[in-house]
């Protein structure tokens, strides 16, 4: 019986999580502190006896040397691998580069906070978690499933929207559970899967 093994991992802290910026589709590296997550969570994963036979990661750096990172943990450096924008992270449209202090002055706290934290509104130019869901799930659903459910183990390391959107339809999660998920930098959570797609079991190495 396969496996139908699928890792999801946050990309380590990056430089503008570090320095309180809305990142979105900006491309800032790794901090010291997010790369020793990266390596962290490929020891984690290499603990835990797994090993994948592809990777998914998105268009962004962060996400890529995360990968990059855990794979030489494991020992895997070698393994095929797919870059795709549908795993970007959320846009933040007109927050992108912004302070969080200075974004919460321009348009007032309460404002704000609706942007970062309601399921289907979208802060000016940017995108909703909603609409992240819709750009993230049909890839999941067309190019990432079938393999995992052909016993592929597979390991996806992206962003805490983008991933956040999987977790809620692997979860069947409700748009108001999903806000409250959070998401560690470097915390691999592994699902196993049942032949329907549902999730057999899940086990989050955060910590």
């Amino acid at each position: 019986m396969s496996d139908r093994l699928l890792v999801l991992v946050r990309h380590g802290q990056s430089d503008w999580n570090l320095k309180n910026l809305f990142t979105g589709w900006k491309d800032p590296d790794l901090t010291e502190q997010g790369i020793a997550e990266a390596k962290d969570a490929g020891r984690k994963l290499k603990a835990q006896d797994l090993s994948f036979d592809v990777a998914f990661t998105s268009d962004l750096t962060r996400a890529q040397h995360t990968l990059t990172l855990m794979l030489e943990e494991i020992g895997q450096t070698g393994l095929p691998t797919t870059r795709n924008l549908a795993l970007n992270e959320r846009d933040y449209g007109d927050l992108s580069g912004l302070n969080k202090d200075d974004a919460r002055k321009k348009w007032g706290e309460d404002q704000v906070l609706i942007w970062r934290r309601s399921y289907d509104v979208p802060p000016p130019g940017g995108e909703s978690l909603k609409d992240t869901l819709a750009r993230t799930l049909p890839y999941y659903v067309q190019e990432i499933l079938p393999g995992v459910l052909r016993g592929q183990r597979t390991l996806i390391a992206a962003h805490g929207n983008s991933l956040r959107a999987l977790i809620m339809v692997l979860e069947k999660l409700t748009p108001e559970q999903i806000l409250k998920r959070e998401l560690a930098t470097g915390a691999p959570v592994v699902y196993r899967l049942n032949a329907d797609s549902t999730v057999a079991s899940k086990v989050d190495l955060a910590g």
